[in-house]
C-alpha cells in the first residue's frame, strides 16, 4: 500500500492501543488491586506495564520483518512454529478470551445504565443498540473505526485523568477518608499484585492487524502502543491516588463496580453519573477495537485457510464485513448469557487471560526463533539488547500464570480448565490442519509463504491444485 493511500497516524495508533485495554473490567481490577495493598498498587502497575512493554516491543520488530499481514501474530507463529501452536493459541488466546470478555464488559455497561438511568426498558437493550451501533460503523471501514476511537478514546483518557485529579487534590465535594498509603505488609505482597495489575495492560497490541493502514508504521506502531501503554500507567495511576482520598480501601476492594463507587464518594449522583459515562465509553472503546482487531485477525487466518474462507471476503469499503458480524453477534451473545449474574462469566475470563498471556509468550519465542534463522534480515525496528528483554518478558509472563490467581483453588480450577481447553482445541486443530488444510502439523512455514499467503491467488492456486478444500 502507499504511504499516501494510509489513513491512520500516530494519534489514531495511540487510541486503539488505548481502546481494548481500558476496559469495564480493568476499572474493576484497578479498584480491587488498590483495595488490597493501597497506593503501593502502583507499584505492581508500573511491573505490569514494563512487563507489556517487552510484548509490543517483540510484536513491533515482528511487524517489522513481516509487514501488512492482516493475522498478525498467527502468521508470525506459522512462520516460526508452524500451524499447530498458531491456531490453537489464536483461536483460544484471541477469538474465545476477547469474544467473552468483550460480552462480560456490554452486560456491566448495561447493569450501570440501568441502574443509574432509571428508563422503563430491559438492560439488555443497552448492550443491543451499542452493539448494533459499532458493527455498523466497523462495516463503513477502517476511517469510521478511527474516527470514533479517537474520539471515545480522548473523552475516555480525559475523563478518567480529570476525575482523578480531583480526587488526588482532595477537590471533591464529598468527605475525605483518613487511610494509610499503604496495606502491603511487605515487598512481596506487592510483587504479588503484579498478575491483578497485568490485566490494565492486555491488549494494545491490537494495532498490529490495522498497521498496513499506518502512516510511517516503522515508527508510528512501536512508539504508539509504548505511549498508551504509558498513557494509561499515567492515568490509573492518579486514580489510584484519587481512591485513596475518597475511598476505604476496604470497601474498594469488596466492591463490584469500585469505579461508581468512587464517583459517588468524590461527587455525589454527578460522579456516579459521571463514571457511568466513562464506563460507557470504556465499553463503546473496548469493543470498537475488538471488532475492528479480531476481524481482521479472523481475515489473516481465513487468507491460512485455518478459518472458513468467508472471514477473507471485504464488502465496498475492503472491510472483512463476515467478521465483522460474526463477532459482533457473539459478543451480543454472551452479553445476554452473563446478563445478571456474570461470576461464572468472570471466571472464564480468568481462564481466557492465562490463553492471552501464553500468546505473548510465543510473540517473544518468535522473535528469538526468527532471529536465530534469519540474523541479516532487514528490520526497520529492533528491541534492543539482543535476547534480553523477549526472555525477561517470558519470565514475567510464567510468573503471571502461575499466579494467575491469589486463591489455590481458583487458581488449580483455572489451570484445570485451561488444560482441557488445549486439549480440546488440540484435537480440534489436528484434524483441521491434517485434513482441511492439508499440511504438516508442526513444520514451519517459510516467510515468503506466509506473505504471499495475504494474495487472494494462493488460496486460488492450492485449491485448483487439490490441496485446499
Amino acid at each position: 500500500m502507499e504511504e499516501k493511500d494510509r489513513t491512520l497516524g500516530l494519534r489514531s495508533v495511540v487510541s486503539i492501543s488505548v481502546g481494548l485495554v481500558i476496559a469495564t473490567s480493568c476499572l474493576v481490577s484497578l479498584g480491587q488491586g488498590a483495595g488490597s495493598i493501597g497506593v503501593v498498587f502502583i507499584g505492581a502497575m508500573v511491573i505490569a506495564c514494563l512487563l507489556n512493554m517487552t510484548t509490543v516491543a517483540s510484536l513491533s520488530e515482528l511487524n517489522a520483518l513481516m509487514p501488512n499481514t492482516t493475522g498478525g501474530l498467527a502468521q508470525y507463529t506459522l512462520a516460526c512454529m508452524g500451524p499447530f501452536p498458531t491456531l490453537i493459541s489464536m483461536v483460544g488466546g484471541y477469538l474465545i478470551c476477547n469474544i467473552m470478555s468483550s460480552g462480560v464488559e456490554a452486560s456491566i455497561f448495561a447493569y450501570a445504565m440501568a441502574t443509574t438511568i432509571h428508563l422503563p426498558i430491559p438492560s439488555l437493550m443497552y448492550t443491543l443498540i451499542m452493539t448494533v451501533v459499532v458493527m455498523i460503523a466497523n462495516l463503513y471501514g477502517v476511517d469510521m473505526f478511527a474516527k470514533i476511537q479517537d474520539l471515545v478514546a480522548f473523552l475516555l483518557v480525559g475523563s478518567m485523568l480529570i476525575l482523578g485529579i480531583i480526587g488526588m487534590l482532595g477537590m471533591g465535594t464529598g468527605k475525605m477518608v483518613e487511610q494509610p498509603f499503604s496495606m502491603a505488609v511487605n515487598f512481596k505482597s506487592m510483587i504479588s499484585m503484579v498478575a491483578v495489575a497485568f490485566w490494565l495492560f492486555i491488549g494494545a497490541e491490537y494495532v498490529i492487524p490495522v498497521s498496513k493502514n499506518v502512516k510511517n508504521a516503522r515508527r508510528n506502531v512501536p512508539l504508539g502502543m509504548m505511549i498508551g501503554l504509558a498513557l494509561i500507567c499515567m492515568v490509573q495511576s492518579v486514580m489510584v491516588l484519587g481512591f485513596h482520598n475518597y475511598t476505604p480501601w476496604g470497601e474498594l476492594a469488596n466492591s463490584a463496580a469500585p469505579h461508581l463507587l468512587y464517583g459517588g464518594n468524590l461527587l455525589g449522583n454527578a460522579g456516579k453519573i459521571w463514571m457511568t459515562f466513562v464506563s460507557a465509553l470504556a465499553v463503546v472503546s473496548t469493543q470498537n477495537s475488538t471488532v475492528n482487531g479480531l476481524s481482521g485477525i479472523c481475515q489473516g487466518m481465513a487468507k491460512m485457510n485455518m478459518m472458513p474462507r468467508i472471514f477473507a471476503k471485504t464488502n465496498k469499503h475492503g472491510v472483512p464485513w463476515f467478521g465483522v458480524i460474526f463477532v459482533s453477534v457473539f459478543i451480543f451473545v454472551f452479553a445476554a448469557l452473563s446478563d445478571g449474574s456474570s461470576d461464572a462469566i468472570s471466571f472464564l475470563i480468568l481462564v481466557g487471560s492465562v490463553f492471552w498471556m501464553i500468546s505473548y509468550i510465543l510473540a517473544h519465542m518468535d522473535v528469538l526463533i526468527l532471529r536465530h534463522r534469519l540474523p541479516k534480515a532487514p528490520r526497520s525496528f529492533k528491541v534492543p539488547c539482543g535476547p534480553l528483554f523477549p526472555l525477561i518478558g517470558i519470565a514475567g509472563t510464567v510468573y503471571m500464570i502461575r499466579n494467575i490467581s491469589t486463591d489455590p483453588v481458583e487458581r488449580n480450577m483455572i489451570w484445570l480448565v485451561t488444560g482441557i481447553t488445549f486439549l480440546v482445541l488440540g484435537i480440534y486443530s489436528f484434524f483441521w490442519i491434517r485434513y482441511k488444510m492439508k499440511m504438516p502439523v508442526f513444520k514451519s512455514v517459510p516467510i515468503e509463504k506466509v506473505m504471499a499467503m495475504e494474495n487472494s491467488m494462493y488460496y486460488t492456486i492450492r485449491k485448483r491444485r487439490g490441496l485446499w478444500r
